[in-house]
C-alpha cells in the first residue's frame, strides 16, 4: 500500500471497484484521483463543462489528470438552456449540482461504472454548500469525508505526495460571484472571467470579482493587502474596463 495514502482512506477505497468520479482539478479531487492511482483502482474520472466553469478551469483539470497518468473524460452541459438554473434563486447550486452529478452518472453507466466519487472532504459544511445535499440524495461516495480528511490534512498530504493543487487556492464556479436575484447571463459570466483573468495577471492569488449592481466587488485576502495597496490604482483601472464602480471586500482565508 502506498505511504502518502492515510489508512482511513485506504480501507475506505478498499471495497470500491472500478468507480467513476467527479473531477474538478482542484485541491480534493486531484488528491482523490492520485489516491485511486496508488492503490491501483481503474477509475474513469469525468470534468463537466458548462458556462459556468472557465477554460482556464478545464487546461487546469486536463493538465492534473494527464500527469497523474489519466486521459480526462469532458462531458459538456448546456446550462444556458436550463432556465431554472440562470433565475438564480437560492436553489441554483443545488439544481446545478443534481444536474451536473445526474449526467456523470449517466456517463458512468454507460461506461459500466457503479459507483461514483467525488472531492467532498470533513471539513466541507452543508449549510455553506447546499449543492452537497445532491450527494445523500444521489448516493455518491466522499471517500475523504468518510475517512475523516479535513481540508487541512488533505493538503499536507498533496504536499507530501508532490502534488502542484497542495496549496491552490479553493475556488468556485462563475455562477458564485453573481448575486441570487440577479439572473445569469451569458455576459455576465464572459465579464467575469475576462475580470478575474485580468486581475489574476496583477499578482493576486485568492480573490473573487462579485457583481454588485452595475460595480464590482473585489474581494481579496487579508494577506494581499499589501499588494492591494500597493496595485490599487491598477485594479481600479483594470475593472473600470468591465464596470461602473468598484468596491473592495475581504474574503474569508480559505484552508
Amino acid at each position: 500500500m502506498s505511504s502518502n495514502v492515510p489508512e482511513s482512506l485506504q480501507k475506505v477505497l478498499s471495497d470500491v471497484k472500478r468507480p467513476a468520479m467527479a473531477f474538478s482539478g482542484g485541491v480534493d479531487s486531484t488528491y482523490v484521483l492520485y489516491a485511486c492511482g496508488e492503490l491501483g483502482l481503474d477509475v474513469i474520472h469525468y470534468f463537466v463543462k458548462g458556462a459556468f466553469q472557465t477554460e482556464r478551469e478545464m487546461r487546469r483539470a486536463t493538465e492534473l489528470a494527464s500527469s497523474l497518468g489519466f486521459d480526462l473524460s469532458v462531458i459538456h452541459f448546456d446550462v444556458m438552456s436550463r432556465d431554472e438554473i440562470l433565475e438564480n434563486t437560492e436553489e441554483r447550486c443545488y439544481l446545478c449540482k443534481k444536474m451536473i452529478m445526474n449526467l456523470i452518472s449517466e456517463e458512468a453507466k454507460g461506461d459500466g461504472r457503479e459507483v461514483i466519487l467525488d472531492g467532498t472532504n470533513a471539513s466541507d459544511d452543508i449549510g455553506e454548500r447546499p449543492g452537497m445535499r445532491v450527494l445523500g440524495e444521489l448516493g455518491i461516495r466522499s471517500p475523504l469525508k468518510e475517512a475523516g480528511l479535513s481540508k487541512q490534512d488533505i493538503r499536507e498530504l498533496s504536499k507530501k505526495a508532490g502534488l502542484p493543487t497542495w496549496d491552490m487556492p479553493s475556488d468556485s464556479c462563475l455562477a458564485t460571484r453573481i448575486p441570487h436575484g440577479t439572473a445569469i447571463t451569458r455576459e455576465l459570466l464572459i465579464r467575469t472571467e475576462d475580470a478575474e483573468a485580468d486581475i489574476r495577471e496583477l499578482g493576486f492569488r485568492d480573490f473573487r470579482v462579485r457583481t454588485i449592481g452595475d460595480g464590482a466587488l473585489l474581494e481579496t485576502e487579508m494577506e494581499q493587502s499589501d499588494l492591494l495597496d500597493k496595485k490599487r490604482h491598477k485594479v481600479e483601472k483594470t475593472l473600470l474596463k468591465y464596470y461602473d464602480s468598484v468596491s473592495y471586500g475581504i474574503r474569508r482565508s480559505q484552508l
